[in-house]
């Protein structure tokens, strides 16, 4: 959700190009203003801020000049109170400056007890924190005392930082629930919500622990847990690279992200085979997998679900992260919990991997970031190495759980002696030719703008159906248009279309229909059919044997036809045609397919 940077360097150098390099590393995550704070030679807090992308505040530095060798830097997601530069970050007063990142649950009862003493002037729940600390500051406690006493009245999750106009030598920073990293340079010390944040600047990172804060001067970092102990906490060498965050020859970083899948598929493929040996070594004895996950992640699962009872034959259930944590899930002996998140700190996600280790459960994450706090607290991890990934809207992070997932599959399949050692290699050779046959396919794919264009661009609304591992496919390809081009759009099991959703068909109602020409197919077919009868406008996705079926030649106002695959593996390779659906709709549209509007990369709330 919100950016977080801080920098602390030696007098006379100015860091305020350092804060918008941090911030700009930091837009994936989705705002919608950004702020900074410095200390003045004169010791004031100076603040500016911006309503809109980070190009805006810049604007305004331009007019207004700031210079520092400390500062605060924040981009915001909103959530209490509207976008504006007065709910902007910093949230200062006379004496101090905060950034925070989550939610401060009991803000409205500290908002009402400091009242009398301290004048609130916006609408967020980060502006208690300002107050309790300038309200400390002011009864006669030390800076380190006013933020310690603070956190211990904070409910809730948070990563802050905390600037002080007294102390232009230091800031602190906590967090909970919500990450937080310090980078250590040469005479200089940094702060950011991620290693993407900080790389530009160090490669030697320090991951806060939940509960942790921190006083960081220029040349250290003085760490503190929750009951106010000092702790020596690990610096690690982050593999993030600095240059890896452009988008080369191509236009958006989500076009770029599409199309970089066939490497990612081949590079997360050569990992897992790495990466087994870290597995767990009872995977025999697994009598239940629990999947839990959230939006594209949940899609991953679903799509896994299919594969594990399938081929490995375990059962496997699937939940939301958010609906998983707030019941109480009966948990079977010897479950195996997965949990899958991109950014590796999905809030919910993170709760349910808490719960599952309360009960003793072994826990497996998957992930894209390594030094993520879901990666650190499983018991195991794998990760995907899909790089950075920019857009919000996510394309190659979701290929690659889908290929570690099946990769989990076959391991699973042959311990339990469910399928035969010849048919595992089979599938394996048949994974290691995916990338060309998804490079094959973008190759050629240009024409799809014109669909998108023709079918789907003038729309109010569409639908996505699909059987089998093809209705995850559906609902994933519903959700990335709705993200990225703010058309309604639902994905349904093409069964349950008789079940009410036909409802929906009128005439010119795009339906996206997922259809490889599988067991499934036919089916699929007469279930294309029942929303043609009722006006609705067909786009149909198969191989050339289903696209060159009577009904569809005659029937289809537009057709994909997408190489020939494994029955397996489909589900890969047609992720591909309906994230390049989405993609050029927006773009037609005219909209911010990277930056889609009240939308975040990394979900550190609830």
């Amino acid at each position: 959700m919100c950016g977080i940077v801080g920098v602390v360097s030696a007098k006379g150098k100015d860091i305020v190009g350092d804060l918008l390099t941090g911030l700009k590393r930091l837009e994936y995550r989705g705002y919608d203003s950004a702020g900074i704070a410095v200390i003045t030679n004169s010791g004031a807090i100076d603040t500016r801020k911006a309503k809109g992308k980070i190009s805006c505040l810049e604007e305004k530095l331009k007019a207004e000049p700031a210079k520092s060798n400390i500062g605060i830097a924040h981009t915001r997601w909103a959530t209490h109170g509207e976008p504006n530069e007065i709910n902007a970050h910093p949230q200062f007063s006379e004496l101090v400056a905060v950034v925070h990142n989550g939610i401060i649950e009991n803000y409205a009862a500290l908002k009402a007890e400091l009242a009398d003493r301290y004048v609130f002037k916006s609408q967020t729940d980060t502006e208690v924190i300002t107050a309790v600390i300038t309200v400390n500051l002011k009864e006669g406690m030390s800076p380190k005392a006013a933020v310690s006493s603070a956190l211990k009245r904070l409910k809730g999750a948070f990563a802050i930082e905390v600037l002080f106009a007294d102390h232009p030598d230091f800031l602190i920073c906590a967090r909970k629930g919500a990450p937080l990293a310090i980078g250590h340079g040469k005479g200089e010390m940094y702060v950011g919500s991620d290693s993407l944040a900080l790389c530009p600047f160090t490669n030697k990172i320090t991951y806060l622990e939940d509960g942790d804060w921190a006083i960081i001067t220029k040349d250290k970092a003085e760490i503190f847990t929750a009951d106010d102990k000092p702790v020596t906490r690990k610096i690690t060498t982050s593999t993030t690279d600095k240059n890896s965050v452009n988008k080369g020859f191509f236009d958006h970083y989500m076009q770029k992200e599409i199309f970089e899948q066939p490497k990612v598929i081949t590079d997360t493929f050569a990992n897992f085979k790495k990466a087994v040996k870290g597995l767990p070594s009872d995977l025999k004895s697994v009598s239940r997998i629990s999947i839990i996950a959230c939006g594209t992640s949940y899609h991953a699962g679903l799509i896994a679900k299919y594969w594990l009872e399938d081929l490995a034959r375990v059962p496997t259930d699937v939940d939301f992260a958010s609906e998983f944590r707030y019941r109480s899930p009966v948990i079977a002996d010897d479950t195996l919990a997965i949990l899958i998140s991109q950014s590796g700190e999905t809030a919910d996600t993170l709760a349910a991997l808490r719960y599952f280790k309360e009960q003793k459960v072994k826990t497996l994450a998957i992930v894209n970031v390594t030094e993520s706090t879901i990666a650190r607290e499983a018991d195991f991890m794998i990760n995907t190495l899909a790089g950075p990934e920019i857009a919000v809207a996510s394309t190659k992070a979701f290929t690659s759980q889908l290929i570690l997932l099946a990769a989990l599959t076959l391991k699973m399949a042959r311990e339990r002696d469910a399928i035969s050692a010849q048919k595992a290699e089979e599938i394996e050779q048949k994974i290691a030719d995916l990338p060309k046959v998804m490079q094959d396919f973008l190759s050629t794919s240009g024409y799809i703008k014109e669909i998108a264009k023709d079918k789907v661009l003038g729309a109010q609304s569409a639908l996505f159906i699909g059987r089998g591992t093809s209705y995850p496919i559906a609902l994933e390809g519903a959700l990335k248009l709705k993200e990225i081009s703010y058309i309604h759009a639902e994905g349904y099991a093409a069964g349950e279309m008789k079940h009410g959703p036909i409802a929906l068909v009128d005439n010119g109602l795009p339906i996206i229909v997922i259809a490889p020409f599988d067991k499934y197919f036919e089916k699929t077919l007469s279930n294309m059919q029942e929303t043609m009868a009722r006006g609705g406008e067909v786009i149909f996705i198969s191989s050339a044997k289903g696209v060159e079926t009577k009904v569809v030649k005659d029937f289809a106002k537009a057709v994909i036809t997408m190489p020939e695959i494994d029955d397996f593996l489909s589900p890969l390779l047609y992720a591909l045609p309906l994230q390049l659906l989405a993609y050029n709709t927006s773009l037609l549209r005219g909209f911010d397919m990277d930056q889609p509007r009240n939308l975040a990369k990394s979900v550190t709330v609830e």
